[in-house]
This record gives C-alpha cells, sequence and structure tokens, in this order.
C-alpha cells in the first residue's frame, strides 16, 4: 500500500506524486504560539481548539514537551477565508 507524506494511506485517486506536489515548502515558514495565534485571528483560545477540532481551523503541531504553535502561512489562509476554511489534514 502507498503511503503520503504523512504516512496515510493513499486514496485510488491520489499519487504519490500528487501528494508530494501538494506539500507546503516549510522551511521558511514562521511557528505562531498561542498568544499570536488568538491575536491575529481575534478569537479566543478554546474557540481555536473548538474549530480545530470541527476541521474548520489550521492544525496545531506539538513544538515541545508543553508547548504548541501554528504555521505562519496556514493561519493567513484561514483568515483570508475564515468561514469558507477546511483544513487539509482532515
Amino acid at each position: 500500500m502507498k503511503l503520503d507524506t504523512a504516512g496515510y494511506p493513499l486514496g485510488p485517486h491520489k499519487s504519490a506524486d500528487e501528494v508530494a506536489s501538494l506539500a507546503k515548502d516549510r522551511r521558511t515558514d514562521r511557528l505562531l504560539r498561542k498568544p499570536a495565534v488568538a491575536a491575529r485571528t481575534g478569537m479566543s483560545i478554546s474557540s481555536i481548539y473548538r474549530r480545530e477540532v470541527a476541521g474548520r481551523f489550521p492544525r496545531r503541531f506539538q513544538i515541545g514537551l508543553r508547548s504548541v504553535a501554528w504555521y505562519e502561512s496556514d493561519i493567513d489562509e484561514f483568515i483570508a477565508d475564515p468561514l469558507g476554511y477546511r483544513s487539509r489534514n482532515d
């Protein structure tokens, strides 16, 4: 079975090359911590987490034992269209 870059099985309509081409180049992307994300979006932390679980906000990433961050480009995509945003990870 073929897997995508995140280790998930590929659907019948996606090849590994197609998935790789959809992956973002994160080398120059900044990581934003919770206070910065809340300030940029104008949302409370509980609202951010609630939307994230529903797939309506970008996924956070564990960067330490007790710390999380979001990629700045993902937050920018959300800010551009907050009502129409759908997480690609779901």
